[in-house]
Formats: structure tokens, C-alpha cells, sequence
């Protein structure tokens, strides 16, 4: 069983940043995949940006240069720091691990970007 804890969301003005921190526990694989997902209201789940275990990440076109994910391996942490904030970026963001082919996911947390 694998659980995952989402931190740092909430209300931001445009051009401003933020920090999302998710940490996973459980039975987790050495070699995996983190990443985030984000879901606007009566929108599908979209891939924000996903990060392997060597360092290696991916990236949705609209945030490239914008947005930057990481991770502490020792921790089981993925982070996304979030720069230049867009009311389009509005939604809820969602952890991802995939971890020997199953797929878990947090809670879900809200970011608003809004003036």
C-alpha cells in the first residue's frame, strides 16, 4: 500500500509562485515515477510534468519555463515549484507515483490564480 500527502496550494495572484510538495510512503519501488496532474472543472486529468528516478522529466508544453519538478529520492518527495502563474493554471493538482505498473494518487490539492 502506497500513500501519498500533497501540501502547498491556495490563492495567487497572477505572476506570482508557488510550491507543491507531495511525499509518498508505503511499499515503494527504488525505481519509479513521480509527477503531477492537474484537473480544472469539467476538464480531464492532464500531465503537468512527471520526473523518473534518475532525474530524467517531462514536461506539458504550456508550462516549460515556468514550472520546475524535483525530487529528494531518500525522502520520497516530488516537488513542483511554479513560477509566472496564469489564472489557466487554475485547478486541482494531483501527485502521481507509479511504482512497479500501479498508478496512486493524492488527495489533490487547489491552486487559484486569480487578481
Amino acid at each position: 500500500q502506497v500513500q501519498l500527502v500533497e501540501s502547498g496550494g491556495g490563492l495567487v495572484q497572477p505572476g506570482g509562485s508557488l510550491r507543491l510538495s507531495c511525499t509518498a510512503s508505503g511499499s515503494i519501488f527504488r525505481s519509479n515515477l513521480m509527477g503531477w496532474y492537474r484537473q480544472a472543472p469539467g476538464k480531464q486529468r492532464d500531465m503537468v510534468a512527471t520526473i523518473t528516478t534518475s532525474g530524467r522529466t517531462n514536461y506539458e508544453d504550456s508550462v516549460k519555463g515556468r514550472f520546475t519538478i524535483s525530487r529528494d529520492n531518500a525522502k520520497n518527495t516530488v516537488y513542483l515549484q511554479m513560477n509566472s502563474l496564469k489564472p489557466e493554471d487554475t485547478a486541482v493538482y494531483y501527485c502521481l507515483l507509479s511504482n512497479l505498473g500501479y498508478n496512486y494518487w493524492g488527495q489533490g490539492t487547489q491552486v487559484t490564480v486569480s487578481s
